[in-house]
């Protein structure tokens, strides 16, 4: 099978491509070696509404593809390639460590073959992987993903990110924004080690800049105390110095500070503010109640306590901001404990980045009309307590 054999010759063309032609490289790469008639790369846009071609540029706009009714949608939605009959296309996930960039689009002369799937999905990883480091170095890419204008209050939050998603040793993460485009003060980070997992989401009081500022300084002062080799409550009380040694007390944020053990299931928090910890295990939602704490700069001198959760395998976490929860619909009605335990409940069945994705949408579908005056986090962390497994999508589904 001639792409099988001439793989490391469409790597090689990758490695040797400039960052802003990474989608180029592969395009023509797949022509030569892999039989491929065309090929385009379609990456997600931010809000996770769409696909967005790369190679349709200056106008991808164009020829978007909506994620929920096409079988590119498909494929990124549950991390399988799709054969498109009628489009004589192969869609395969455009992944890396578990955050999803997109869909790569080949379109062949005949149905692929399964070992030939395999290897167009090894193209598919390791593209995941080239764009994870050519967005250091270009705008390219992050400017065909934009559906709208961002403002800047959502740029300064969104290279806050650490990444969308990630795929550990035992765990599956992933986190969601919105409004994707005009995001205030509410943003989530994380780091990983081997066994371990520290997570943070916070809640930044205002709206615009006045926000995206104030969680500036908090997930820096975090990130500092956290690369420092602090503890959670250390991180916790050193943000806390920070943000009133800058605002005096008149501004604060609402944090959750989490640490994961992948290998025993215990998780430490440190709870200073209004974030909701729900978990969902079998068929069953129940919020955790954590001791509340101050919120990051109110005193600057306060002292805080870390509590333990023991997990189970197959528990996932879901961590919601007020944004969520106090989202009210066109009739003056809130989301409210009820809706948000059966919308948690709804992604039993799903990845954890598809979860985030289908709690977001149903929040915007209950709020559809009504102006939005508070932005929203969904995080959700299940614990798999098992290894992950290679780094290329599952077996193909059929899209007729």
């Amino acid at each position: 099978m001639a792409l099988r054999n001439d793989l490391n010759a469409v790597y090689r063309a990758m490695r040797a491509a400039p960052p802003y032609a990474l989608a180029e490289a592969v395009r023509d790469a797949l022509v030569r070696h892999g039989a491929a008639l065309s090929v385009e790369v379609l990456l997600a846009d931010y809000a996770l509404v769409a696909l967005r071609p790369v190679l349709a540029e200056p106008d991808p706009a164009a020829a978007e593809i909506r994620i929920d009714s096409s079988s590119a949608g498909r494929a990124f939605a549950s991390q399988q390639s799709q054969w498109d009959q009628a489009l004589s296309t192969l869609h395969l996930p455009v992944t890396a460590c578990g955050e999803r960039f997109g869909v790569l689009g080949v379109r062949l002369p005949e149905p692929p073959e399964l070992d030939e799937v395999r290897a167009f999905e090894e193209v598919a990883t390791a593209l995941g992987h080239g764009l994870r480091g050519a967005d250091r170095l270009t705008d390219r890419y992050q400017r065909a993903r934009r559906m709208a204008r961002m403002t800047l209050a959502a740029e300064m939050q969104w290279g806050l990110l650490p990444g969308y998603g990630h795929r550990g040793n035992g765990y599956r993460l992933a986190g969601m924004l919105e409004p994707a485009y005009a995001v205030y003060g509410d943003n989530f980070d994380w780091s990983c080690d081997p066994d371990t997992l520290m997570l943070s989401i916070t809640n930044g009081m205002g709206e615009g800049m006045r926000a995206a500022l104030l969680t500036t300084l908090a997930v820096t002062a975090l990130r500092n105390a956290r690369r420092s080799g602090a503890n959670l409550e250390e991180q916790a009380g050193l943000a806390d110095e920070a943000v009133y040694a800058q605002y005096g007390g008149r501004e604060h944020v609402s944090t959750l500070l989490l640490r994961f053990e992948a290998t025993t299931g215990r998780l430490f928090a440190v709870d200073a503010g209004s974030p909701r910890l729900m978990r969902l295990r079998d068929n069953e939602v129940e919020t955790i109640k954590l001791e509340q704490q101050l919120p990051l700069g109110m005193f600057g001198n306060t002292t805080y306590v870390e509590q333990c959760v023991t997990l189970q395998p197959g528990d996932r976490l879901v961590i919601i901001t007020d944004g969520v929860y106090d989202a009210k619909s066109s009739v003056n009605t809130a989301f409210g404990e009820a809706l948000l335990e059966s919308a948690v409940r709804s992604t039993r069945l799903q990845p954890a980045d598809e979860a985030v994705r289908t709690m977001i949408r149903g929040m915007l579908t209950f709020r559809e009309g009504v102006d939005v005056f508070d932005d929203a986090v969904v995080v959700c962390l299940d614990w798999t307590a098992e290894q992950p497994a290679a780094d290329h999508p599952p077996a193909m589904g059929d899209a007729m």
